[in-house]
């Protein structure tokens, strides 16, 4: 079987699948289901062109990950084969462990599982099968090989996860300044000290990166609009759980029925492999099939958060700088409970308050290194006539309130 496979990617142009393993891996169902899964969660209700796919997300990574090895091999950076291709696979399958709507349901179908401890569970799964031979993508994936800046590459303040994602999104969505230089940051990119470098002379592009990081937060990730109705699908889920852990019939595919069902943590995935079956049979189309099934159903709160996500009907979203006034959340709480007549301990499913916060780039974490003329490592934040970067480490918090519109307040 041809195994030298090419896709036409709309952000890059083709991208080539560089060796059977890869091949296989991508043909495998547990990859095959990102199709199924929305890279944006609930974004297109904004923008209706974020259509795209945690499957083409993983196959756009895959192809700068190409880029980058291609462009460090370039530089006397000694990468041996089996290093190139498990960097490849470890980039590929980083997100394999995402559920329904991505991060908006994370929180609600599972018990304190996050995606990144799934992903890794998977290819635990997956190496087997494989019979070891994901052993180094997975000690990349970790961060536990010898040569650290393979594991920057796959995740870091600026690796090539965010390069893509930052790049497709803005394709999809159509908001033009979130685009990058992906091309031009990997051909800056270097090592030294095993750590991943930037040349001096592509410390602009790395401020544009850093900027229309910001920028895509406030415009695309955090829109007002985003946050309520990812807020909605969130709560119709939750109160979907509540009501089939109170005995009471709520229709639902079966995969999903468990899970809403059971509070299930990353142990018991480890323990029960029939648990995992469950997990990998599930995407988006479960989601909608049951709030599709969930407009009609006879809890008042279920039907119409169900009812207002189908016809797009989305809650009232009040943003402030500073904390949501208490007597105005009492105030809502009293008209939502009036209007609805629900008890006001059901009122947290209607009326929704948090907060966001968004820092482009957070040099406590990790810093972007840069490689001076003079063969100096330092901060990018220190490069000095750039006050933009430092400003751009500073984290900006908001707070938000969502509720139906019908609410006069």
């Amino acid at each position: 079987m041809n195994k030298k496979k090419i896709f036409n990617d709309p952000v890059y142009g083709f991208i080539t699948v560089p060796s059977d393993l890869i091949f296989d891996v991508i043909d495998h169902p547990y990859f095959q289901r990102l199709r199924r899964i929305k890279q944006l969660g609930l974004t297109e209700m904004v923008y209706p062109g974020a259509l795209h796919t945690r499957f083409h997300h993983a196959l756009g990574a895959m192809h700068l990950m190409n880029t980058a090895l291609q462009t460090l091999r370039s530089k006397d950076n000694v990468i041996s084969d089996a290093e190139y291709e498990a960097s490849l696979i470890a980039i590929l399958l980083h997100d394999v462990g995402h559920g329904p709507f991505s991060h908006a349901l994370e929180t609600a179908i599972f018990k304190e599982v996050h995606h990144e401890e799934l992903s890794l569970h998977l290819m635990h799964m997956l190496n087997k099968e494989f019979n070891g031979r994901l052993s180094l993508a997975i000690q990349i994936f970790k961060g536990t090989y010898e040569r650290n800046f393979f594991h920057q590459l796959v995740s870091s303040q600026l690796d090539v996860d965010r390069l893509d994602y930052l790049n497709r999104d803005s394709f999809y969505t159509g908001v033009y300044e979130g685009k990058i230089g992906a091309d031009r940051i990997i051909k800056m990119l270097d090592v030294a000290n095993d750590k991943l470098v930037v040349e001096e002379k592509g410390v602009y592009s790395i401020e544009n990166f850093l900027v229309s990081r910001r920028l895509m937060y406030w415009q695309v990730y955090l829109h007002k609009t985003v946050i309520s109705a990812e807020n909605m699908v969130l709560r119709v889920v939750q109160r979907a759980r509540q009501l089939l852990q109170q005995g009471i019939t709520v229709p639902a595919s079966p995969c999903l029925q468990f899970f809403l069902a059971a509070d299930v943590s990353i142990k018991d995935f480890e323990n029960d492999h029939t648990i995992l079956q469950r997990f990998v049979n599930l995407d988006d189309h479960d989601i909608w099939s049951a709030i599709k099934e969930w407009a009609s159903h006879p809890d008042v709160i279920l039907s119409l958060l169900a009812n207002s996500i189908l016809n797009r009907r989305l809650f009232k979203v009040i943003i402030s700088t500073r904390p949501i006034d208490q007597e105005m959340l009492l105030g809502i709480s009293e008209l939502v409970q009036e209007q609805f007549n629900i008890p006001e301990a059901e009122v947290k499913y209607l009326m929704i308050d948090g907060k966001i916060s968004n820092n482009a780039y957070d040099a406590e974490g990790q810093t972007i290194d840069m490689l001076t003329k003079s063969g100096y490592v330092i901060d990018v934040a220190e490069a000095s006539d750039l006050p933009n970067i430092r400003a751009l480490g500073h984290k900006v918090e908001k707070y938000y309130v969502c509720y139906p519109k019908e609410v006069a307040h």
